[in-house]
């Protein structure tokens, strides 16, 4: 269960965090949050798609990193498999907050990546900002404005009647079949469809590119699909 404190150089001067990758460290996540900003880095490593939050209805774009729950497949012996990390998987455990109308950040302390022995010193000795916490700040920054920004993209796009659901049928080299629920993606067709004036609207806040970037980015599932087989053939 997390454990979220206002994060200061008192109460956690000694604080470590565990930067290396591994699924015991919490890394063992099937997709993550995404925004327009991120996706031309993302697409390359990264099917991107939307998905629907069950409680709030509202529709994110996120990274594809596994086929079921408690699975990545980008976390193995040799490390992260992309060039790229996310910045909502690097962040951990790390959160922004409000707090008399300016950002803090907050950290989770029951976080396995969290520790008082080993790994990357958040403050000085006499209390300045480590230059890793400098770091994961500007990444909490970019991730606030980015997904804000990605639900404005949603929302438009939804307007728009561009988002439709997708279903993802494959059967990996042992004979095991998986069907990928619950996400949706880009209708092409509608599209298509759209008036100049609409495209331009879309060219305007700068999401035609987005779009086109989730759609290049269909391409990185036959990467999850080699990952997947990859780990069947030495398990």
């Amino acid at each position: 269960m997390a454990t979220i404190e206002l994060l200061n150089n008192a109460d956690h001067l000694g604080v470590k965090i565990r930067t290396e990758r591994s699924p015991q460290l919490g890394d063992n996540q099937m997709f993550c949050l995404s925004f327009p900003a991120e996706f031309r880095a993302a697409q390359a490593y990264y099917p991107i798609l939307f998905y629907k939050d069950g409680n709030s209805g509202q529709f994110m774009p996120v990274l594809l990193l596994g086929f079921q729950t408690g699975e990545n497949l980008f976390v193995q012996q040799q490390g992260w498999q992309a060039g790229y990390v996310p910045l909502d998987i690097s962040r951990e455990p790390f959160t922004i907050g409000l707090q008399n109308g300016e950002r803090v950040i907050h950290i989770d302390m029951a976080h396995p990546k969290v520790s008082s022995s080993t790994g990357e010193a958040l403050f000085l000795p006499f209390g300045g900002h480590s230059p890793y916490l400098q770091q994961v700040a500007g990444q909490l920054e970019t991730l606030h404005h980015g997904i804000t920004d990605a639900k404005q993209f949603s929302q438009q796009l939804l307007t728009l009647e561009l988002i439709e659901s997708f279903v993802l049928d494959v059967t990996l080299n042992n004979g095991q079949q998986h069907s990928l629920h619950g996400f949706y993606t880009i209708n092409e067709p509608r599209l298509a469809q759209l008036s100049a004036g609409q495209l331009a609207q879309l060219q305007q806040a700068g999401y035609l590119e987005a779009i086109y970037m989730m759609l290049a980015s269909q391409s990185q599932f036959a990467r999850l699909i080699g990952f997947k087989n990859q780990l069947l053939a030495v398990s």
